[in-house]
């Protein structure tokens, strides 16, 4: 086999795994919820000011639960 039918066979098979990595991103993205057509993913859920503002009083508790945790003032 000379040099350049070796270049051109590894370029076909380039070529050939290009194809199956596309076809598997494909797939890929259609399971997370990327669109195909749009190549875009849905969006995130838009929280309204009054879960913003249960969201941040339910992580200030676990914060604060957790530094009485780790100072071992827990259960007392």
């Amino acid at each position: 086999m000379d040099l350049f039918q070796a270049i051109k066979a590894l370029y076909e098979e380039k070529r050939r795994i290009d194809e199956i990595i596309e076809h598997l991103e494909t797939l890929s993205s259609s399971r997370r919820g990327i669109t195909p057509e749009s190549g875009k993913r849905r969006g995130r859920k838009k929280m309204d000011e009054a879960e913003r503002v249960e969201v941040s009083r339910r992580m200030k508790n676990y914060w604060a639960e957790r530094r009485k945790i780790k100072r071992g003032e827990a259960g007392e």
